[in-house]
């Protein structure tokens, strides 16, 4: 077994060509960017150097992707599916992933592509990394240390946050109000509304209450 999750002896590449397909998604919000071919050897390189790498079936070579053009693709996660035969890859790109300096190969050619889904799939490794500090309880960790201060210590951190998330709401709206720039507000606010996103979470966790949960609820008030 990877670091990274994934059964190596798993992988089933494919008989004739010795390759498996890969679908790249964007760790930030799951968009896909491109699709690849990896061998072993490839497989092998992007879990040594953590940089993703395919097999170039038109070369016919270990490629690094963005060898040339320095676009790297940042390995974050791997994943098989039921067959083996495919792999997810959640990397971080750093730059346009596709030759044509689209952020996406499936984007069109003027670089538009469906509605941006706000990157909420990242939320998927915050809560991860939560439910991880929640159950090992390492020395130093500020969210083991909520944990174990109970409901109520997790509960009063999320009421001042939201005390927070209103001021700077209303700061933001004075400065809308006073025709000033909103750079600095904005950030605040954003800023804030990590806090408070984060310690909901962190409650979720100590509640036992997963996110799948919450989304259940939300999907059953959309159809009302």
């Amino acid at each position: 077994m990877s670091p990274l999750g994934i059964d190596r002896a798993a992988v089933a590449f494919d008989a004739r060509d010795g390759l498996v397909t890969a679908v790249v998604q964007d760790v930030a919000d799951g968009r896909v960017l491109m699709v690849g071919h990896m061998d072993a050897d490839a497989l092998d390189a992007t879990l040594a150097t953590g940089e993703v790498h395919f097999h170039s079936r038109s070369r016919d070579r270990l490629w690094r992707k963005g060898e040339t053009s320095g676009n790297v693709l940042r390995l974050r996660g791997l994943a098989l599916d039921c067959d083996g035969d495919a792999i997810l890859v959640a990397a971080e790109p750093a730059g346009p992933t596709c030759h044509r300096g689209t952020r996406s190969c499936f984007d069109r050619d003027d670089g538009t592509s469906a509605p941006n889904p706000q990157a909420f799939g990242w939320l998927d490794t915050l809560w991860a990394t939560i439910t991880e500090r929640a159950a090992d309880r390492p020395e130093g960790s500020y969210t083991a240390g909520l944990v174990e201060g109970g409901v109520d210590a997790v509960g009063r951190k999320v009421v001042e946050e939201a005390t927070e998330v209103l001021i700077a709401a209303k700061d933001d709206a004075t400065a809308q109000v006073a025709g000033i720039d909103r750079t600095a507000a904005r950030g605040a606010l954003a800023g804030e509304l990590a806090d408070l996103v984060y310690h909901a979470l962190v409650l979720m966790a100590e509640r036992d209450v997963s996110p799948a949960d919450v989304v259940e609820v939300l999907e059953q008030r959309r159809r009302r």
